[in-house]
């Protein structure tokens, strides 16, 4: 009886040994796969709390909060970077181009030099000058946005509303009716509709739009190439012939406006390549 108590101890004793064992090695592996995804600037990582002690939970679910809290951090100050970087190029742009311009308009007003043969070479100055003006103020809607308005918004609503400016594409919405949102609807259709549009040009056919304490847009059109996905928020970074590379950018900038983020899911939605994902910058949320 003595020798049977001792190897059931012995078992017993065994298999929490190798039970400890694997779950120090599950929290190894999660640590090392957070410090990758930190290393590689994906903040939209996660580390499940299930099967965990209510002390563990505690520890995760703050660093889950911390992960959270600097991606927003970083962002934020990549968006006020690149706006201020914006500001000031516009501005030395157009001092250096308005007096160009006025002197070319002043030389092609001369009678002189409409018979000369420095008509072409003038007009030329003058053209792409122009076009040079008319590409800078294109860019000012970086830093000159409309103050945000919020109000409390029904999502499912506001999709169907977008979904019926695009019935090229099959829509699958997945939302409660129930489903609110305290933001403002003018920004958020300008986010929603440069996610849409670059999802059409992309190819995508079918969009699927799901709430899960988060908004997730997702498209089956071409899958962003991961040395892209990391600068497809970088004002002016572009794939497109005639991409202005601005889309992205100013979507992100009018949700944080209004304590929200917009991030590349790192692994897309089933059935789709692609998924955006519009999150509360509240960590505790």
């Amino acid at each position: 009886m003595i020798v049977i108590t001792a190897l059931l101890i012995v078992v017993v004793l065994t298999l929490a040994i190798y039970l400890f064992y694997h779950h120090q090695c599950r929290l190894r592996e999660m640590a090392f796969l957070m410090g990758e995804a930190v290393r590689n600037g994906d903040f939209t990582f996660r580390m499940p709390r299930k099967r965990m002690f209510f002390g563990e939970r505690a520890l995760l679910k703050t660093l889950n909060d911390m992960e959270n809290n600097i991606g927003r951090l970083t962002a934020q100050n990549e968006v006020e970077s690149w706006e201020k970087l914006t500001r000031v190029l516009t501005h030395e742009i157009n001092n250096a181009t308005t007096p160009i311009l006025s002197i070319c308009q002043s030389y092609l007003a001369s009678p002189s030099i409409k018979s000369s043969p420095y008509r072409e070479g003038i007009e030329a100055i003058h053209d792409t000058t122009s076009s040079l003006n008319i590409f800078v103020d294109s860019y000012r809607k970086m830093t000159q946005i409309q103050k945000p308005d919020p109000v409390e918004l029904n999502l499912l609503d506001f999709v169907s509303g977008v979904a019926c400016m695009y019935p090229s594409v099959q829509w699958h919405i997945d939302i409660s009716s129930a489903q609110t949102l305290f933001i403002d609807t003018n920004l958020l259709r300008q986010a929603f509709i440069n996610i849409v549009k670059n999802a059409i040009e992309a190819g995508a056919r079918n969009i699927g739009v799901r709430w899960n304490r988060q908004l997730c847009i997702s498209n089956d059109g071409a899958p962003i190439a991961p040395e892209n996905a990391r600068n497809i928020f970088v004002p002016f970074f572009t794939t497109k012939s005639h991409g202005s590379g601005i889309g992205l950018p100013l979507s992100r900038q009018v949700l944080m406006m209004q304590g929200y983020d917009l991030s590349l899911a790192q692994m897309p939605q089933i059935g789709f390549h692609v998924t955006f994902i519009v999150s509360s910058t509240c960590g505790s949320c």
